[in-house]
């Protein structure tokens, strides 16, 4: 049978062809390049020829191609949500009224009338005798978790929470790994309506309350400390100061994870994890899922902190369901049954999305611990023990990977394997081409980028169409994404502000705290009314291809974790030697980034390596590893704007190779003099990856 969708033909411009056959070396590889092409079988095999042929039959609607299905996602909401909430089979204890009832942004109203929840939709895939997820950490070797053993501890601790008087709308929160345990406390909480918000248990103190303190939780799930590299770090005393300054916290539960026999509670009544499960089985057809409306809060996700406090983000229940079937698949093309693998932490937007997978009946496979522990390749053996359909990571890994010399495809079986996701950084042409030179050749590389703030990708793969090098390759099936230039006008084959111009149903339902919903206009909706701006830079080109390009904005995008700039600077005013500081981070041409912090010092005082031992050390314990810059470079003073401000984007800019006069207007600065300084360190500094 024909498929609807044209087996793709290649470029008709001069570009090199370098799919498998020619296996080049990546340094040879150019931006858009032809790197793959799905043959028409596995096109016509797709999730996505699927959904088409059913849109034909069920609504009388013909699509020739995926840009023709995609103008009409983005033009005709009401007929494409609708028919993403038919297709999934959507269970709902009232049906909704209709598909959008305002279609204002923001404010826009999605599926009134209906209650859902989104829990009852990731264990409705329950079987017997099967794994739900598999899990692997430095100490433990690769392990599957039958269904019964998951649903029924979802069942059981949701039990508890509703007898320790957790109800709907409460804040339910985790200082937790990338284990089942927390999968299960995730599932368990928004099972019964309440809120869930997580941090890794790598986030220091700090970090941690400048995020939960705003909740104002009512239980905590909790660990000891974890092990990174082969390292023990143990979390106690930090997790007795979270656990002091959280004055609205009820209850404690309590998962000795580094020291099993050492099980020290963290107050003296807190609820060690096995004696909270100890509890007779609940069966399925007896327990109840809490029904809330489409809106109601699922979790809350954190901003990066750039200017203040992370924003708290809260997801509706609805909004991450349907955004997370129609990922995982049209734009992974994942299948029931199937593994699928996303190196991440619980700190991170992509643990969401990794155990979202469960929703399409797919199997999550959790990694907790360094990823190049204790070889280098250890995830690559991961994914062929436990044979892995889709494999995800950051850029950073890649670049990890080719600086080592590790040749996957070499040393592992992983003929299982169907795609890649590279994601969280800019992913260059030598990133994509790596895959099929040292992976395997018959491989699809589904680059996407998204963000916190949806929870979901905008641009993503698309299993019927080829892979271009260092190009994304298409706009997300019901996301208006667009370029905008400073005037708000769309524009094609230019770098632009990336901003979606319809509303989507996983916009966040409003920011913890703000009342009046100011902060949630001002973030989003201030440059462009009634147009989301996201904060990157953006470029789609003729025939639809999108390049994500950075940050336009001062966020800190360190190896795919978003880092606000304000919590560097609370960081860093407890250093007595410290008189101000400005961070910026560079997304580098081959790969790679680096991040260089500049600092001013107090009278009488100089950088000296105690000095900067004593920033590394603060930062990392207050925040995370990740916190830590690149280089630490003394300066005369930090360029600040008329009121103030620090100038971070300008800098980032100069650093870059922008001209001076373009990247920063002098007559709106406090102190103009001091750009001089970044204008020859950038003149100076030939290869800051190295510097």
């Amino acid at each position: 049978m024909r498929p609807p969708f044209p087996a793709p033909r290649g470029r008709s411009d001069s570009s090199t062809d370098i799919s498998p056959d020619s296996s080049p070396d990546s340094s040879e590889v150019r931006e858009g390049d032809l790197l793959w092409k799905p043959d028409a079988e596995r096109a016509a095999n797709s999730n996505l020829t699927a959904f088409v042929k059913w849109l034909e039959s069920e609504r009388g609607l013909h699509f020739d191609d995926y840009d023709a299905l995609w103008s009409w996602s983005v033009a005709d909401l009401d007929g494409f949500w609708g028919a993403i909430w038919d297709y999934f089979d959507i269970q709902s204890s009232t049906p909704p009224t209709r598909v959008l009832g305002s279609r204002a942004m923001p404010g826009a109203q999605w599926f009134p009338g209906a209650r859902i929840n989104y829990a009852q939709h990731a264990l409705r895939h329950e079987r017997p005798g099967t794994d739900a997820l598999m899990f692997l950490t430095e100490t433990t070797p690769l392990t599957g978790v039958p269904w019964e053993d998951l649903a029924g501890q979802v069942r059981i601790l949701a039990t508890r929470l509703r007898e320790m008087g957790v109800r709907p709308g409460d804040r339910v929160v985790a200082y937790m790994p990338n284990i089942p345990q927390t999968v299960i406390a995730m599932l368990a909480t928004t099972s019964i309506g309440a809120v869930w918000a997580s941090c890794s248990p790598d986030f220091g103190w700090r970090g941690v309350l400048d995020r939960f303190q705003q909740l104002a939780p009512k239980v905590l799930f909790c660990v000891d400390g974890y092990r990174y590299g082969g390292k023990a770090y143990d979390r106690r005393a930090e997790l007795r100061q979270i656990i002091d300054a959280l004055k609205d916290l009820q209850d404690v539960v309590y998962l000795p994870y580094l020291n099993p026999a050492d099980p020290e509670p963290p107050r003296s009544d807190a609820m060690a994890w096995d004696a909270v499960l100890d509890h007779p089985p609940v069966p399925a057809e007896a327990f109840e899922f809490e029904q809330v409306p489409f809106d109601h809060p699922l979790w809350i996700l954190f901003s990066s902190g750039t200017t203040g406090l992370p924003k708290a983000i809260v997801h509706g229940h609805g909004g991450i369901l349907l955004e997370q079937l129609k990922l995982q698949t049209f734009h992974m093309d994942l299948r029931p049954g199937e593994r699928a693998f996303f190196f991440t932490t619980t700190g991170w937007m992509m643990w969401n999305f990794i155990v979202s997978t469960l929703l399409p009946g797919v199997c999550p496979v959790l990694y907790d611990g360094n990823p190049a522990y204790p070889d280098v390749d250890v995830l690559w053996k991961m994914a062929q023990d436990c044979r892995v359909d889709f494999f995800g990571a950051s850029p950073a890994y890649v670049d990890q990977m080719s600086k080592a010399g590790i040749v996957p495809g070499e040393r592992y079986d992983l003929s299982r394997l169907r795609a890649i996701m590279p994601a969280g950084s800019p992913v260059s042409p030598q990133c994509t081409a790596w895959f099929y030179r040292n992976v395997k050749q018959d491989l699809w590389v589904a680059t996407g980028s998204g963000g916190t703030d949806c929870c979901t990708g905008f641009v993503g793969g698309v299993p019927t169409l080829p892979v271009y090098a260092g190009e994304i390759q298409a706009r997300s099936l019901g996301v208006a994404a667009y370029a905008f230039n400073e005037r708000g006008q769309g524009v094609v084959d230019e770098v632009g502000e990336l901003v979606i111009t319809e509303p989507m149903p996983s916009m966040p339902v409003f920011l913890w705290g703000d009342k009046d919903g100011r902060r949630y206009r001002e973030t989003y909706f201030a440059d462009f009314p009634g147009v989301w701006r996201h904060g990157d830079f953006f470029r789609v080109n003729r025939r639809g291809g999108c390049f994500v390009l950075g940050r336009s904005d001062a966020t800190l995008n360190r190896h795919g974790v978003r880092i606000g700039t304000a919590e560097i600077y609370r960081a860093l005013e407890l250093i007595e030697e410290i008189d101000d500081a400005l961070i910026v981070n560079l997304d580098l041409p081959g790969g790679g980034s680096f991040m260089p912090l500049f600092v001013s010092v107090a009278d009488g005082t100089t950088l000296d390596a105690s000095v900067e031992q004593k920033i590394r050390d603060r930062l990392r314990r207050a925040y995370t590893p990740r916190h830590v810059p690149d280089r630490v470079v003394q300066v005369p003073e930090i360029p600040v704007t008329l009121t103030g401000k620090k100038m971070e984007v300008p800098v980032r800019k100069i650093l870059l190779g922008v001209p001076a006069e373009r990247a920063a207007n002098r007559n709106a600065m406090a102190n103009p003099q001091a750009l001089d300084y970044f204008i020859d360190y950038a003149r100076t500094q030939q290869d800051y990856s190295t510097t």
